[in-house]
Parts: C-alpha cells; structure tokens; sequence
C-alpha cells in the first residue's frame, strides 16, 4: 500500500521525489519520507503524518543530492510515526519498501544475535540490515542486494542506495508494482506509471521475482537466481499533470459530479446507443457457450460484481460465482473447465485480486480484467482488458470507479444476454436504449444535494446506521453502509431488507436510523412491509425511492428523498449517487478526512 519512488538523476532530486510522491498519497500517509546522496554521504528528511509534513520540512533542511529513494507509508508493521517512517538505514545502505515481510522475526533474531540494533518497529528495517550484513561479508552492493532478497519471504517493493554510489539504486518486485522509468541521462523507479509521469511516459514493469540494477544511463533486469532477462518497454497512459479539485472542497465531492460523464464515457465504449446494440467485444471466450462465470474483487469492487451477479444471472441467465478476492483465494473453489473469469480492481494492483487471478490462471479458466488502470498487472496478467473510463480517482473512498464497473457490468451482461439469446433483438434495444439514459439521470440526481445535505446533518448525530434493500438494492444498501463507515467512521450495516427479522430488527430503536434504498419495482411492497416493521418499533427512516414509491411507502419518514423514474436495470447506477452523496456530507458535518479517511489507502497491494 505504501508507495515508493527512486531517481537517478542529473539535477537535484528531493523536490522531483517529493513531486512524485503526491501523486502515490493515496497509497497511504501515516509518514513520509526522502534520502540522497550528499558528497558521498546519505541524508534523509522524514515527517510523521502527510506529505505537506515532509515538504514543509524540506522547505527548512533542504536536501542536495542527484540520486534518492522517496516513501510514503501506510503502516503495517510499527506506529505511524517519524521513528518508523522511511527510508531505513543501515551502515551505508538506506531502502524504502512497499509490502510485508513474512518472515521478518525470523530474520531479526537472526540479525540481533549477529549484533545488529533495530531502531524500528517496521519489518523493512530488516532488509536494510541483511543487505549491510552481506556488504560487511565483502560483497558489492549489487551482489549484498541480490543475497539479502533471496532471504525474504512475502510480498514487496524495494528500493535500495548505497553510500558512496551516486550512479545506482536496485530496485525489487515480488508482488506489489514497480516499474522503471526511462529518461535521456537519468533513470526512474516507482510504485506506479502515474508517479513517473511528469519524468517519462516510456516505462518497463518488474514482473514477479524480478529484481533491477538501475544507473543513468543503463538498466538491467534479473530473475531471483541472478539470471539476465528482458521485459518489455512500453509507453505509459499515466497523466503527466496532478489531478485538482477544481472548485470542490474535496476530490470526493468533485468525483462524484463527474460521474454523468465518465458513466456516459464508460457506457459508449460498450455499447452502440445509434444502432441500439452492445458491441462485439474480442473476449477469450464466447458467452454462448460457457455453463458459469466466476467474479472475484475486493471492497466496493466487490459490491459491483454482486450487482453484476444479478443482472448476469436475470438477463442472460449465466449463473454466477462471486467471492470476496480474499476468501476466494484460498476456499480452493472448484472451477469448471467451460467457465471464465472476471476481476474487478480499480487500481488493478489489489494483491488478493491478483492471487485470485493466477488461482483461475493454473485452472485454465479464461480471464477478463474489468479495471481502471490499463498498464496495471491485473490487466496485464488478464487474456482481455475492459477498462472502465473513470479517470484518475483519487479520493480513496470509491464512487466515479464503482459507477463505472457497474456501467461495464451491465454492458457485459447485456452482451452475454444478446450472445446466449436470452433476449430479442428488440429487447436489446430496449436494455441499451435504457442504459444510454443513466448519465441523465444521474445528473438530475446531482441537483438533490442540498436536501441530502439537510438528511446528513441529522445522520451525524448518530453512531450506528443500518441500510436496508433488496434484489440489486442489497448490494447498494452494503456499499452506503461502507461509504459511511469508510469517510464518517460511524459504525452502519447493509443487509437484505428480507433479513430483518432474522436477527437485525433486535437493534432498531429511537437512536438508529434506518437507510431504505427502494425504488418503485416489483418487489416494491415487500419492502415496504420491513420498513413497517421498523417504523412500528420506533426507527427513524430515510426512504430512498422514486415519485411513485414515496406515493405509496404509507410509512412516516424521516426524510425521503425522491429521484425520477427510471427503468430498473439503470437504477443500482443511479442509485449509488444519492448514497454517495449521504455519506460525503455527513462526513464534511463530521469534520473527518474525507479524501484521506484514516487508517484506509486507495490501493491495497498487501493481503
């Protein structure tokens, strides 16, 4: 989740690495940190908190030196603070590292006995000393690198500097992303191809195993056994500029009034709104023929593959197999060979993702990889990439990501329904006719801000919120009750409003609200029936519905809030603003971090 930067440069580099760190904050910001090399000497500035921390520190002990290593840190192992952020040193070696060491107690002990004193809690400071040990034994710091990584057990990205060496960092990938940036005179690594972009567009990726030798002006990649190989180099698609906020308060607020065009974007790239028809798609497999497909993602990904669960299953009447990344790794899920997979990822590094990927890899099942990022190892890894065309999101609670993938997903299974014959051609039309009108409503939706912002202020006087739907609504009803507890930090559940009465309806009572998100649909008054029994127990609810579900709700409200009729297969997209919506200005009342929510990163590349 950290993200990491190192150049090899002709200029002075602390400001280039903390230029480049901004745009991998949203890896993480418990601590920041910068080394260089000064005559011959390493230097380092390190702050605890965010990187203005570390700029402002900067500002007063500035830091000379051509080459360096930059880290921003989402803490695994150790407090967030100055003590343990990075870079770590170790008689002469200073390393920065996204991941986590498996064995690092191991290795410590070992480390201590041989009379080395840690001055962290972190498991990164252990590889700076296994490298110094090895240097101390007479080896080369290349040679000291190489044996120190074949010690390590776990997932990570190094970068490593050595004293006196003003022309070389060795940089190492065994899960979490690294690449290496070409440049005329001067070399790049970093955790992503948006971190290098204002250096270079022209980027090798490190495949798993890989470690790297980079000096100015030349670059050699290894395997684990010390072997030369080839990886290609390819032009990078990051932007070369840092993304603003425009005249929103937050990226959050801004992501989400983009939403109407990166849906309409995302939609158009999938379908032919002219000829009313989804348009051929060149997949390592045909829909028309497969018994199952098997979805995997993490967190709101998640929550986009249970809706895309439904609608698969309902239009083109695929059965579908979808497990949170985490668990679906190591279930040891039996696959059917005439199966296909998809992954969602926004970021496209989400390392329980990818795990899961490779499982369906050595099964031979086909794979597509539904991501925001093109040059990502999940999409590169995948036999097919559809890419869904938010932009970069930089607020770490999703929102224009997760419209996207549901975008894409209901695309698909419109694509699976026509290829299966589930539907006619006129209901092809019909469902693309329809989808083509969710950007519209989606900017109608936008212009209830200022009642949802009424509903916040009063959501932020409670501690405990539940979120109640049904069908496609349940998923919506998990992600408002994770949007809310992501950026406010107020604890709320989203179950399926049918489950109520197994358990949940044991918490209503004057001091928890309830969320029901139910437009006007054909299961419509089964949910009315469980806000009924809320209302009649006491709970305050907030109705989420459509002009004829507020008609016929006959239940007092502590608010509705109405949105226009729409058909049902665009409502989940639609949907999800006004809970986006709730859940950002709650947190605004709330006076959290609402881009940078604690404890949380945009990508999680540890499992």
């Amino acid at each position: 989740m950290c993200g990491i930067v190192g150049i090899v440069g002709h200029t002075p580099v602390a400001p280039l690495i903390v230029d480049a760190l901004k745009r991998l904050e949203y890896r993480g910001y418990d601590s920041a940190g910068v080394a260089t090399i000064e005559r011959g000497e390493l230097s380092r500035r390190r702050a605890e908190g965010k990187l203005v921390n570390l700029e402002r520190r900067l500002q007063s002990e500035p830091l000379d030196g051509t080459i360096g290593i930059g880290h921003t840190r989402w803490a695994t192992h150790g407090v967030p603070n100055e003590t343990n952020a990075h870079p770590h040193f170790s008689n002469g070696v200073a390393i920065v590292h996204n991941g986590i060491i498996e064995n690092f107690s191991e290795l410590r002990e070992e480390l201590v006995r041989d009379g080395y004193a840690f001055a962290s809690q972190t498991d990164t400071e252990v590889v700076a000393h296994l490298v110094s040990r090895e240097m101390a034994r007479g080896a080369s710091p290349v040679e000291a690198a190489h044996q120190a990584l074949k010690r390590l057990k776990g997932a990570f990205a190094l970068a490593i500097m050595f004293k006196g060496d003003e022309d070389l960092i060795v940089g190492a990938r065994n899960g979490p992303p690294l690449a290496v940036g070409h440049g005329e005179g001067e070399m790049f690594l970093g955790s992503d191809a948006i971190a290098l972009a204002p250096f270079t567009n022209s980027i090798t990726y490190l495949e798993d195993g890989d470690w790297a030798v980079v000096r100015r002006n030349e670059f050699s990649i290894f395997d684990i056994d010390g072997n030369k190989v080839e990886r290609q180099r390819q032009q990078s698609v990051g932007t070369s500029f840092l993304v603003d906020k425009g005249n929103h308060r937050h990226f959050m607020e801004k992501e989400i009034h983009e939403q109407p065009e990166v849906i309409s974007h995302t939609l158009a790239h999938y379908l032919d709104f002219a000829n009313g028809v989804s348009k051929p798609l060149d997949l390592p497999f045909d829909f028309a023929t497969i018994d199952r497909l098997a979805v995997s993602a993490c967190g709101t990904a998640y929550l986009a593959g249970l809706v895309g669960k439904y609608w698969f299953e309902r239009f083109a009447r695929l059965p579908v197999d979808i497990d949170i990344a985490s668990e679906f790794r190591y279930r040891e899920m039996p696959l059917p060979k005439n199966s296909a997979a998809f992954f969602i990822s926004q970021s496209g590094e989400t390392a329980d993702t990818l795990a899961s990927l490779r499982y369906c890899r050595q099964e031979g099942l086909p794979i597509g990889a539904i991501v925001n990022v093109r040059g990502s190892t999940i999409a590169r890894e995948s036999d097919v990439t559809l890419p869904t065309l938010a932009g970069p999101e930089i607020g770490v609670a999703s929102t224009k990501a997760f419209t996207c993938q549901l975008s894409v997903l209901a695309a698909l299974a419109v694509r699976a329904a026509s290829a299966r014959g589930t539907v006619s051609a006129d209901e092809e039309k019909v469902l693309v006719r329809q989808l083509a009108e969710a950007p519209r409503y989606a900017s109608q939706v936008l212009k209830l801000g200022s009642q949802i912002e009424k509903v916040a202020r009063e959501l932020a006087h409670y501690r405990h919120v539940l979120y109640l739907g049904r069908d496609t609504n349940f998923p919506l009803a998990m992600e408002g009750a994770l949007k809310l507890k992501e950026i406010s930090y107020i604890h709320a559940e989203g179950y399926a409003a049918g489950e109520l009465k197994h358990g949940p309806i044991a918490l209503i009572d004057e001091n928890m609200p309830v969320i029901v998100i139910a437009p006007h649909d054909r299961i419509f008054e089964k949910t009315v029936s469980n806000m009924q029994e809320v209302a009649a127990r006491g709970g305050k609810i907030i109705l989420i519905t459509d002009a004829k579900g507020a008609a016929q709700a006959t239940v007092d409200t502590m608010e509705t809030i109405v949105l226009p009729d729409m058909p049902e297969i665009i409502a989940p997209i639609v949907y999800a603003l006004p809970i986006q919506m709730l859940a950002y200005f709650t947190a605004v009342f709330m006076g959290t971090d609402v881009d940078q929510p604690r404890n949380l990163a945009k990508s999680v590349t540890v499992e």
